[in-house]
């Protein structure tokens, strides 16, 4: 196991492991706790009451963060003639379709996020392989297989993001960075917990949301309270 630096230990003396925070509480320390250097991205940590090998328990949506994540997002999309303009007029980095099937092939990958409409699908099926494990393959289920290219785009550039649960049942995002102020990663907080909820499939049994917390790139994990987590994201 490795050990932590005096920076890290020293962030972590303002955090008590085990109490259970506000997400007011944790968003203002989750900043005081971020000393790095660098301009350290907040992430949080998901732990929901399903069971992620049965088919009917995933969790998987998108939301789109009000404040964006702080990070600017290459979109590459596929699509032929008037949907590639739209793409392009929208603000798209990158938009092709065969050119740029050979150009991933050959080992380029320099995009986050890529898009395509359904009629260039069986083309782009020939990346499964290659972009599937990055998670990089375009999916209807994450929105980004669709005719209403301007819009998906638009949105990605904006802020929108995908959740899924991992095999131990966590989902891990991206939350802001350090710099934005404590009511805009609040109102992030509050979008994903909502997306997170309302992802809730009908197998789930029990508690939900087991456990959540919230950590810059090189500080300490606060824990918010899951009953409270939620009661935020209600209107008031």
């Amino acid at each position: 196991m490795g050990r932590h630096g005096k920076r890290y230990l020293t962030a972590a003396k303002q955090v008590e492991a085990r109490q259970l925070h506000t997400p007011e509480e944790a968003v203002r320390l989750v900043r005081e706790t971020s000393t790095a250097k660098f301009e350290e991205t907040i992430e949080a940590h998901v732990r929901l009451g399903v069971d992620p090998k049965q088919a009917d328990q995933q969790v998987r949506g998108t939301v789109v963060l009000p404040h964006g994540t702080g990070k600017s997002v290459r979109v590459l999309v596929f699509a032929k003639g008037e949907k590639a303009r739209e793409a392009e007029a929208a603000g798209a980095d990158v938009v092709g379709a065969e050119d740029l099937i050979e150009k991933i092939q050959g080992g380029w990958l320099e995009f986050d996020v890529a898009v395509a409409t359904p009629d260039v699908m069986s083309l782009v099926s020939r990346l499964g392989r290659l972009l599937g494990p990055r998670g990089l393959m375009p999916n209807p289920k994450a929105g980004t297989v669709t005719m209403d290219l301007a819009r998906a785009v638009r949105e990605i550039k904006a802020g929108k993001i995908e959740f899924r649960l991992d095999k131990a049942g966590i989902i891990h995002v991206p939350l802001g960075k350090a710099k934005f102020p404590e009511g805009q990663l609040l109102e992030n907080l509050v979008a994903l917990m909502d997306a997170v909820s309302r992802a809730r499939p009908a197998a789930a049994k029990g508690q939900y949301l087991r456990s959540l917390v919230i950590a810059p790139t090189m500080g300490p994990g606060i824990r918010i309270d899951p009953a409270k987590a939620l009661d935020v994201t209600r209107p008031q």
